[in-house]
């Protein structure tokens, strides 16, 4: 039996196997085109327009970097993006690319991207007679028992032709026919063996040698051939060949069996005696090397495996094995060995397009990656399943039989995770189980998706007075958790207004660090806190914002010196108070009333007597001010006294105001006018002293008549007039003890009081009345007024009827 017994199974098979590939990988395409081409054209010829045939644009293959899937195997179609036509790239041998496979095709696949998509490409091989039948030796020899009987048979090598179809071979013929004719048998795997058939029977004495030519015919267009020689020489008396005891043997090994496991053992057997019924085996020679694969004991007829053995490669081996005597007789068996599959082979993993980023804000099921699996091995296998790891949000799909995509299953948030290493697991069905992984490496892009977050829910900070314009005063922090472009953050002062004013007069943000300036320098006793608001902006378009309100609160510096409001200093003050010499320890001479317009610790106000002409006899009551006798008045004690009192904050340093009192110690006016001109006093200020008193002593004269009648008149009126308060002609000087209160409240007093001093004709309607008042702004007294009124009062007083006056104080 012929190598080209051992081909057309094989060719068979193939058939199935593309058949099989085609099938699947048409399930899994987008698209689907098939062109049928001879082989052998040369580089650059067109194949066909892909583009016009699938109906895209070139524009979209250029757009979507179109590019030809190959596989594993050679490159021999290439895209022409530019005309959209498939060209030859190198010369296609249809016999090595499949041997006696029909039909032969390429499967290839079209990858677009932008978005992807996939189309089928098949591609089939048509077969040319580019070879001739040939055989695979030079020549046969048989040597022929004389004694052979018509109708022996002697089997002859087959010729072998790789065209296929009716390139391949036809038919043979045998010259001379005077003693032999052909024969075809049909065998099981569809070829054809060749016999030379005896019809005529030899005689040694007539012809010892002869020579045949053996010629084998294809069917092709010219038609070619090939011929070997056959060269006969008649044996002497050898009339029994040998005979298999099996024309078909059969067996099973696994693949990568180890080298050197003996397979079988075949047996031939020949009736002769002697040397003519020794028998021989050997292993016919094929196309495939099947018989460098396996080797047969030439005496044993064992069977060996001298190779290994690939199912992915071969999934069945047909072996011809001839057993020959001396005498030249022969015959043939079929040895058919089936290779079991193991599981010897990892899943194979090519990605055919990858996105390298995605953006977080892409839909649920985007296509990230397109992969092929492939596993050579049969059955379970062969059969693949592929996995990601858990808790990411994607999914693996299989669309069709070897082919898996990637996709997103969730919505992606950059911010939680800017890039994903995804590995890629596939794992076969066999036992054990055989895997391979492959890693993809995705970055999810930024959209400006968040917007600016300040460190704070609220800011509040601290600026004492009389800062200087510009000072930094706090930075307000705002972070973006987007990326680049939409994390840069800039600030902004909204618009806002502090007591009418635009508050940008009051502070300024710089953009880029947030920092918060004073524009302006703040007085405490002006504006003690006011607020705004600043925007953080990021850079992404459209642009994402978030506010802070700021509080600004202004710290208040002892700037101001304490401010006294009662005695009224006047330079030409000569007489403000006045103790009767029978004064008791304790008695209230005045008291003096301050105020600091600063707050907290800076406007507690403390008192102390700094100078007096009798230390002894007076004191200041440290806070509140009050000037009270410490002993018994005594005749020994002067008229005049002069008292000095310091008025001092608390503040830091301390700022202080100093007031001068004079008193008299006298029971009547007249002792104080004969003392008066012992007080240091200026010319002007007696003359203008002289004029007040004859002015107020010709004025009492006239207005006592007057005063009587009109008391009169005002008790009968009064009486009527129930409850209703007597109205003096004369001025109110209201002034305001100093007070104190906690740090942060602005104010000297929480409780302040009003002194109203009521004055009428006569010294025992004269009384001191208070009210209590909060919240007031002070009031100034001009100085020149106090000093008239302040004369008139002590004038008219020592006129009136000889009654002292008499002050009710608090």
């Amino acid at each position: 039996m012929s190598v080209l017994d051992e081909i057309i199974p094989a060719a068979v098979m193939w058939r199935s196997v593309v058949i099989l590939v085609v099938l699947l990988s048409s399930r899994s395409a987008l698209g689907q085109v098939s062109y049928s081409i001879p082989e052998e054209m040369g580089r650059g010829s067109v194949v066909g327009n892909i583009a016009q045939d699938l109906g895209l644009d070139l524009k979209r293959l250029r757009a979507g970097k179109a590019r030809i899937f190959s596989g594993d195997s050679a490159e021999y179609i290439e895209l022409n993006k530019e005309r959209g036509a498939l060209l030859i790239k190198e010369k296609i041998d249809r016999e090595a690319l499949c041997a006696k496979v029909t039909p032969c095709a390429l499967h290839l696949q079209m990858i677009l991207e932008n978005p992807m998509e996939m189309y089928t490409v098949t591609v089939e091989i048509t077969d040319i007679n580019d070879n001739a039948p040939f055989f695979q030796t030079e020549e046969m020899r048989f040597e022929i028992s004389e004694s052979a009987v018509t109708g022996a048979r002697f089997t002859l090598e087959r010729a072998i032709d790789i065209d296929v179809g009716n390139n391949g071979l036809q038919s043979y013929s045998l010259k001379p026919t005077d003693h032999f004719v052909l024969e075809l048998q049909s065998q099981a795997d569809g070829g054809k063996s060749v016999e030379m058939i005896l019809q005529k029977a030899l005689d040694r004495e007539k012809q010892e040698r002869f020579t045949l030519l053996l010629t084998a015919v294809d069917g092709g267009d010219p038609v070619l051939s090939g011929s070997v020689k056959i060269h006969v020489t008649v044996l002497d008396v050898n009339d029994n060949a040998p005979v298999f005891t099996q024309k078909l043997y059969k067996d099973t090994l696994s693949e990568n069996t180890a080298k050197g496991t003996k397979l079988i053992t075949v047996s031939a057997s020949d009736a002769d005696e002697g040397s003519n019924g020794q028998v021989t085996y050997q292993i016919l020679k094929t196309l495939d090397g099947l018989s460098d694969l396996f080797s047969v004991d030439k005496n044993s007829g064992n069977v060996v495996l001298n190779g290994d053995v690939d199912h992915e490669k071969s999934n069945v081996y047909h072996l011809e094995i001839q057993a020959k005597d001396q005498g030249g007789l022969t015959d043939s068996c079929k040895l058919l060995l089936d290779i079991l599959d193991i599981n010897d082979n990892t899943p194979s993993i090519s990605v055919l397009s990858m996105s390298s980023s995605i953006s977080e804000e892409a839909p649920p099921g985007t296509v990230v990656a397109m992969m092929k699996v492939n596993d050579p091995d049969s059955g379970a296998n062969g059969r693949v399943q592929c996995s990601i790891s858990e808790n990411i949000p994607f999914s693996i799909t299989s669309p069709s039989s070897n082919f898996f995509s990637l996709r997103t299953e969730q919505e992606l948030d950059r911010e939680r995770d800017s890039e994903y290493n995804i590995t890629v697991l596939c794992s076969d069905e066999g036992v054990p189980s055989l895997s391979s992984s492959a890693s993809l490496h995705l970055h999810v892009s930024d959209v400006n998706d968040n917007a600016p977050v300040f460190e704070r829910r609220s800011y509040e900070a601290f600026v004492p007075e009389n800062n200087a314009p510009g000072l930094s005063i706090f930075t307000v922090k705002a972070r973006d958790a987007d990326s680049k472009q939409n994390a840069r953050v800039s600030y902004v002062l909204e618009d806002g207004s502090v007591n009418g004013v635009p508050v940008s007069s009051y502070v300024s943000v710089s953009a880029d660090g947030g920092v918060v300036s004073a524009a302006r320098s703040f007085d405490y006793e002006q504006l003690k806190d006011f607020r705004f608001r600043v925007r953080a902006q990021d850079g992404g378009s459209p642009p994402l914002s978030s506010n802070v309100s700021v509080k600004i609160q202004i710290q208040d510096q002892n700037d101001n010196a304490p401010q006294v409001l009662y005695p009224v200093q006047s330079g030409g003050s000569v007489v403000a108070e006045m103790v009767p010499r029978s004064a008791d320890v304790g008695y209230l001479v005045t008291k003096v009333v301050a105020v600091d317009v600063d707050s907290g610790q800076n406007a507690w106000l403390s008192y102390k007597l700094q100078k007096a002409t009798d230390r002894a006899l007076f004191e200041v009551g440290a806070q509140n001010g009050e000037i009270r006798t410490v002993r018994q008045v005594t005749d020994k004690d002067a008229v005049k006294q002069k008292l000095t009192v310091v008025v001092e904050d608390n503040g830091q340093p301390s700022r202080s105001a100093v007031v001068s009192i004079n008193v008299a110690v006298a029971d009547g006016f007249p002792e104080v006018l004969s003392e008066l001109t012992d007080f240091p006093q200026g010319r002007e200020y007696n003359e203008k002293l002289s004029f007040y008193l004859v002015l107020a002593l010709a004025a009492v004269s006239f207005l006592f008549i007057t005063t009587v009648v009109v008391i009169v008149s005002v008790k009968i009126y009064r009486w009527r007039q129930s409850r209703v308060l007597y109205q003096s002609s004369l001025p109110v000087i209201p002034y305001y003890p100093p007070g104190y209160a906690d740090t942060g409240v602005s104010a000297t007093l929480p409780h302040m009081y009003n002194y109203d001093v009521c004055m009428s004709t006569s010294s025992r309607k004269s009384d001191c009345k208070y009210s209590t008042l909060g919240g007031q702004s002070v009031l100034v007294v001009d100085q020149g007024f106090s000093e008239t009124l302040q004369r008139a009062l002590k004038d008219k007083d020592f006129l009136d009827s000889a009654e002292s006056p008499e002050m009710v104080r608090e």
